[in-house]
């Protein structure tokens, strides 16, 4: 059929209108990832609706209290709208307390209030969530500001309408005051302590005056209006008419009531729900529009900016402005109200990889916030974190900070109490800390190389790889600092560690006893044991800082390339023994029909880019476009293990820009190939990296040639401190490789075994 073409100058400009209208945030998917459970994680994710690092983050509740997986897209049923730090279900919660309407007969419980809900009517965006309650004919939604929230609440015409407020279950105060239209209390539950003097203090307004009041313990009525018990509960009531919008201000401090009125007069004002609503979704593209993305598909769109949400959590503030506009903060340490930053809800096993190094390109200044805030963990607690939520959490292994620390400084972050970190992390280097801080197995490793298999420290070999790098990334800072080789070069020497455990006859990383010998009997499929949440295969990469001693190990470039080609040809075979179950880390792998390649957990995630090392980077090229291609997707699912505080969502934006931070610490990115035909990033210097790559597709996965500057560039790597200068990078995309570019040694990354 044959349309006029009068009308389709007409059709035209309204497409390309309707196009140009989307901006970064319509293109994210808040549920992306939240179809998981216990044995099979697409994300382990919830819809969080926050602003960018925001103290405070709401989201509806489908889960029981207490449970990690507080929010299941397969759930059909909704609790309450819960206030929540929660970073993964693993870690659990702490800061919580939940918000639920409901009308007819009152139930307080949380499988009598709750309510069927759908998907069909539930809209989730980063600034804005709504979503109808069928068994109360309520409509609720939610707009936030980074430490407060509005609800704007549609209720039916009822004499019987009523909020419920449930400040949880290890310990909780409510107060109703009716004249006031206000209600105050404080949760104290938290699931990783321990903490000192912990409280999240509310403080709620409704602009409705409040007929009906209740409290209760747990699901008992107390005729007070105001109760302290292990499980407070409070309701509100009043009549409603037909469509009647019933409005909640809600604010938190970790510091007192005052100071939660306080953050609620500071971040809301007089502001109308609307008007909240607008200036969120306002920070959420000014903190998007960093980064601008043309001519891919929708779908790879949509999982751009999805992806690149979920990285702006983590770590949250923890910190407060007082009364006199200082900067503030309840320590988990000392439980006092404390001067300064404070950041928490993150686990910098997962997050130094990429997350950090991220931080460091595209949003330097929330970084150097985030080491100011390290400085007080130190100074208030004695240990830099490894696993804060939000104090010094039990969980993982090695002594990552060391990364976080260094490359903030080599990457140019200044301002800062740089000396005291530097103290912080030889501290750390050299002594094992409560609660995983430090280095367990320390006077081992000093003493041997290495941390024993048969000495009763779990995880040993991974620690040892992992402290590898991590003397790594203190040699390079003491350098910047011109710190004397005397006090710096043994952590040069022990960032050769890693080859302690290589043995030469199989090619592989391995346990090692006490007395030298071998692991026996040694299985390299095995998960856990000597390894953390991966096996053999999967940490025998671990060697961030030396990729070069590791080809030397392999015996040359060709055994090494064979070995990593073998990642992915061998079957997903596994060996459960040590966890006594199938733990949803080995599952995943399984499923993903990649072989040996575990992406959904952090070890091995960087491994793609290591045929760089090797000189054969089209290798990395067409592996890094086929796990985007498999692995990621802005649907449910859409993730392929645990996303991890921003670290398996940074893997994705890196690589689809065309480039990973393999070593953070070195400076470098080692270059894959742009998933997009044109990306800006608008650097916070002003300068821009364009990234051009005009005839990408599908079948065009290859890097045939580019030019840096408009000149030929035929490294393996860039480097940051000169793209921060600004740059230029004209890919040319080929549906065949070319074999040619970046074979020679002089185009290989940084590696120490080469460090003149």
């Amino acid at each position: 059929m044959k349309l006029p073409f009068l009308f389709l100058t007409f059709l035209l400009p309204l497409s390309l209108f309707a196009q140009k209208q989307l901006s970064p945030v319509d293109y994210v998917n808040p549920l992306m990832g939240s179809a998981s459970k216990y044995d099979l994680s697409n994300g382990n994710t919830y819809p969080a609706i926050a602003l960018p690092w925001g103290m405070n983050t709401w989201t509806p509740q489908t889960g029981k209290m207490g449970d990690g997986w507080q929010y299941t897209y397969d759930a059909y049923k909704i609790n309450g709208f819960k206030q929540t730090h929660q970073p993964s279900p693993w870690m659990n919660d702490y800061g919580q307390f939940a918000i639920m309407p409901e009308t007819g007969h009152l139930k307080v419980t949380q499988n009598g209030r709750a309510s069927w809900f759908s998907h069909k009517t539930e809209i989730a965006k980063p600034y804005y969530y709504s979503v109808y309650l069928a068994d109360h004919d309520v409509t609720t939604e939610i707009t936030p500001t980074e430490r407060s929230a509005q609800f704007r609440i549609t209720f039916p015409k009822s004499d019987s309408s009523f909020i419920v407020i449930d400040a949880f279950d290890r310990g909780s105060y409510v107060k109703i005051i009716p004249s006031e239209n206000k209600i105050i209390g404080y949760s104290t539950k938290f699931a990783r302590g321990p903490l000192k003097n912990f409280k999240n203090y509310f403080v709620i307004y409704v602009d409705k005056p409040i007929t009906v009041y209740h409290t209760y313990s747990d699901s008992t009525m107390v005729d007070s209006a105001e109760l302290h018990a292990k499980h407070v509960s409070a309701v509100i009531g009043f009549k409603t008419k037909t469509g009647e919008q019933v409005h909640l201000r809600v604010a938190s401090s970790f510091i007192s009531l005052e100071q939660a009125e306080l953050n609620l007069k500071r971040e809301q004002g007089n502001d109308s729900f609307n008007v909240t609503e607008q200036k969120a979704k306002d920070v959420w593209n000014k903190t998007l529009s960093r980064l601008t993305v043309e001519g891919g598909t929708i779908d790879q769109t949509r999982t751009f900016y999805s992806c690149l949400y979920r990285m702006l959590f983590f770590p949250n503030k923890l910190y407060e402005i007082n009364g006199q506009g200082k900067t503030v903060h309840w320590s988990p340490y000392t439980g006092k109200t404390e001067p300064g930053y404070m950041f928490a809800g993150t686990g910098f096993w997962d997050t130094f990889r990429a997350l950090y190094p991220f931080l460091n390109l595209v949003y330097p200044s929330i970084n150097k916030e985030m080491q100011e805030g390290l400085i007080n963990d130190y100074k208030e607690g004695g240990w830099l974190p490894e696993w804060s939520s939000p104090g010094y959490s039990d969980v993982m292994v090695g002594n990552n900070s060391a990364s976080v620390v260094s490359e903030a400084y080599l990457k140019g972050l200044r301002g800062y109490d740089i000396e005291t970190l530097y103290q912080a992390l030889i501290h750390g280097a050299n002594n094992e800390g409560p609660r995983a801080t430090g280095r367990k197995g320390v006077e081992y490793y000093n003493k041997l190389g290495y941390v024993p298999y048969d000495v009763k420290i779990n995880e040993n070999a991974a620690r040892t790889l992992e402290y590898a790098y991590d003397d790594f990334a203190i040699y390079k800072l003491g350098q910047a600092l011109h710190k004397p080789a005397s006090e710096i070069d043994i952590y040069k020497k022990r960032s050769m560690n890693y080859k302690n455990l290589f043995d030469p006859r199989i090619g592989l990383m391995r346990g090692k006893n006490r007395d030298g010998s071998w692991e026996t009997p040694f299985n390299p499929f095995k998960w856990g044991d000597a390894f953390t949440e991966g096996n053999s295969w999967h940490y025998t990469w671990g060697v961030f800082q030396d990729i070069q001693g590791l080809v030397n190990l392999m015996g040359g470039k060709k055994q090494f390339v064979a070995k990593l080609d073998s990642v992915f040809t061998l079957p997903p075979i596994f060996d459960d023994s040590y966890y006594g179950e199938v733990i949803h880390e080995i599952r995943e792998m399984q499923i993903a029909g990649m072989g040996q390649y575990a992406h959904g957990n952090q070890p091995i995630q960087h491994m793609i880019y290591l045929y760089d090392y090797a000189g054969e980077p089209w290798k990395a090229q067409y592996w890094a476009r086929e796990t985007m291609n498999k692995m990621y997707k802005a649907t449910p699912d859409g993730y392929c293990g645990d996303e991890d505080n921003g670290q398996t969502s940074a893997w994705y934006v890196f690589s689809a820009i065309g480039f990973y931070p393999v070593c953070p610490a070195s400076g470098q990115y080692i270059l894959g190939a742009p998933l997009f035909n044109k990306i800006t990033l608008s650097l916070e210097n002003g300068r821009k990296v364009i990234i051009n790559a005009p005839n990408n597709s599908s079948s065009n996965k290859y890097v045939s040639t580019l030019t840096y500057n408009g000149k030929p560039y035929d490294l393996n790597y860039l480097d940051h401190l000169t793209l921060m200068k600004g740059a230029v990078l004209n890919f040319n995309m080929s549906a065949a490789p070319n074999k040619q570019r970046g074979i020679k040694e002089a185009d290989f990354p940084y590696s120490l075994s080469n460090e003149k």
